[in-house]
């Protein structure tokens, strides 16, 4: 059974004070250290991933195994790359702060089309109909993959309080997993209501201790391969891309009558 589905929520957690899931570490991938990790996304076999830093962001595709970067397209150096996400034949990717996404034909990353927006960039996912996308707040924003135009705003919140700082995104079996920035955990969002059903805890995975030397070296990346139902995460310049399985909490039980 999966346990990346609502349906995996232990009873006895409500929307006030959503679960924490444990993980387990199933493989370990090389992964370029000097990547700044902006977006992740798994597709026919390969890695996909932007890269952020202006004058260094890229979008490239990525052999799993070996870590190897097999092509790579730089962004104009006044552009800071951000998420990435995939929809058939088109990658698509926002920028930090100029409001400009770019579409790459996914054979060969060739740019086809720039769209505008009006907040900044973080993240960014899809739902196969749907473009979502954050900003750094506790808000989400679906739009309309050709057209661009938003379609609707939701507010996430874990409970009665918002949950900002919202990052890389992954849509993940009816749910969308969200870094939550300079933190070790992973907010997994009902895309209806905005509500956090439970956090993935990923403290103690190898790299989340970088950042004690490199501020920057934060977990920040997502990618789901919805075929062989694999998990990937990353963080920005770290050396390792990480297979992990979700590890449920145990179900609240209520106190023996005594």
């Amino acid at each position: 059974m999966s346990i990346l589905t609502t349906s995996a929520i232990p009873a006895g957690c409500s929307d006030s004070g959503a679960p924490d899931f444990g993980y387990k570490l199933v493989a370990t991938y090389p992964h370029d250290c000097a990547a700044f990790t902006q977006g992740l996304a798994f597709d026919g076999g390969y890695i996909y991933e932007g890269t952020g830093r202006y004058g260094l962001s890229t979008i490239r595709r990525i052999d799993l195994t070996r870590g190897e970067v097999l092509e790579h397209r730089s962004l104009s150096p006044d552009l800071f790359g951000e998420g990435i996400t995939i929809i058939k034949d088109r990658i698509f990717q926002v920028t930090w702060t100029s409001g400009i996404a770019i579409v790459y034909r996914k054979s060969d990353l060739v740019p086809l089309e720039r769209f505008a927006y009006q907040s900044e960039g973080w993240g960014l996912t899809d739902n196969d109909s749907e473009l979502i996308m954050s900003d750094g707040t506790n808000h989400l924003y679906f739009f309309d993959p050709d057209s661009w135009e938003q379609i609707r705003t939701v507010s996430v919140r874990d409970g009665d309080s918002p949950v900002y700082q919202l990052n890389e995104l992954e849509y993940c079996d009816g749910l969308i997993f969200a870094n939550v920035f300079q933190t070790d955990r992973i907010a997994m969002i009902d895309p209806r209501s905005g509500q956090v059903k439970g956090w993935l805890d990923l403290s103690g995975i190898p790299g989340t201790e970088l950042k004690e030397s490199n501020q920057e070296a934060v977990l920040n990346g997502i990618a789901w391969d919805s075929r062989e139902r694999r998990l990937f995460v990353t963080g920005k310049l770290w050396p390792w891309l990480h297979q992990i399985e979700l590890v449920p909490p145990m179900p609240t039980r209520s106190p023996a009558p005594g």
